[in-house]
């Protein structure tokens, strides 16, 4: 069971990667459990923490949001508009 994890804009330098699947439990987990299982992964992106934004199947979700196999998730830098 996995997900697909994207990355988008200066994350993407960070991870090397654009997109990556990622083993993820029958049961699922939270957004919060994938964050430091890439954080393990992926030290630099550590110093995003607090400003990660996080969608799955294209809804914002929370750190406490359950993520379920098969899903998309993007990590995303802070929105700036322009």
């Amino acid at each position: 069971m996995k997900l697909r994890v994207l990355f988008f804009a200066s994350l993407r330098e960070i991870t090397g990667t654009e997109e990556l699947e990622w083993p993820w439990p029958a049961a699922g987990d939270s957004v919060a459990v994938l964050l430091e299982q890439l954080f393990e992964r992926f030290p630099r992106l550590r110093d995003w923490e607090s400003r990660l934004l996080v969608a799955a199947d294209c809804e914002y979700a929370g750190r406490d949001a359950q993520l379920l196999p098969g899903q998309e998730v993007a990590v995303m830098p802070p929105v700036q508009g322009g």
